[in-house]
């Protein structure tokens, strides 16, 4: 009986694009749908973040997302944040453009998404934490400043070993960069675990609260005229 209530709910099939160190994006995604959606991940070899690793995950995006399309999902994400910020706001978007005429599927890049949730939220003054080097961080900043806001505090872990980062951390960085006049809260990394952050950090600070995986869900859902709430992710998904 439960695995009929189970198959009643599935209702989209999503591709995704991620890292091949990246451990943590299906689960959260796969948390957050709940059973209405089965998560399909097509990996590119990833191990270092440099900015040559990071430049090379967006050439090798056509040929995942073509093997993705084999599998007919409603829409793909091209889930590496950090590659996005490398492009500028207008260049993500081409890359997703083109990845869509390839296809013929609907896509959208993780960081754009991020860029649509924090409009969608009203916010235009942000802060930001992150697991980044400073110099990853610079470059996340000026895609967020490209894009029309204004970071208020930046502040990362220097480290790559992103999905090690316990969630007390990443709840503990959060809290150091809110600011007084911030409008919305923005946690990047795909590999980051966030979710069981979200609510709890809205809470204490008032402020709504965006992250990498969060959003990109969000984006692809949108992106497809899906527009439901998902309860435990945050007023991105109960407001935007």
């Amino acid at each position: 009986m439960q695995a009929t209530s189970v198959e009643s709910r599935w209702e989209r099939r999503l591709g995704v694009i991620v890292p091949s160190w990246n451990t943590v994006m299906e689960h959260e995604w796969q948390r957050m749908t709940g059973g209405f959606a089965s998560v399909h991940a097509q990996r590119i070899r990833h191990t270092a973040d440099t900015e040559a690793d990071l430049l090379w995950l967006s050439t090798q995006a056509p040929q995942a997302a073509a093997l993705l399309a084999h599998a007919k999902p409603d829409a793909i994400c091209h889930g590496c944040t950090a590659s996005g910020f490398l492009k500028t706001p207008e260049d993500d978007r081409a890359l997703a453009a083109a990845l869509e005429q390839e296809t013929g599927t609907p896509v959208v890049t993780s960081s754009a998404a991020i860029v649509d949730a924090l409009r969608a939220l009203g916010a235009h003054r942000v802060s930001v934490a992150s697991p980044y080097e400073d110099w990853l961080n610079g470059r996340l900043a000026g895609y967020l400043q490209a894009a029309g806001f204004e970071v208020l505090a930046i502040r990362g872990l220097a480290t790559q070993s992103h999905g090690s980062v316990t969630p007390e951390r990443v709840h503990a960085l959060a809290l150091e960069v809110v600011r007084p006049q911030s409008q919305a809260l923005f946690i990047s990394c795909s590999n980051l675990r966030t979710l069981q952050s979200i609510e709890a950090l809205e809470a204490q600070t008032g402020l709504p609260v965006v992250t990498s995986n969060q959003a990109a869900l969000w984006g692809t859902l949108r992106r497809i005229g899906d527009r439901r709430g998902i309860a435990g992710a945050g007023r991105l998904f109960s407001q935007a």
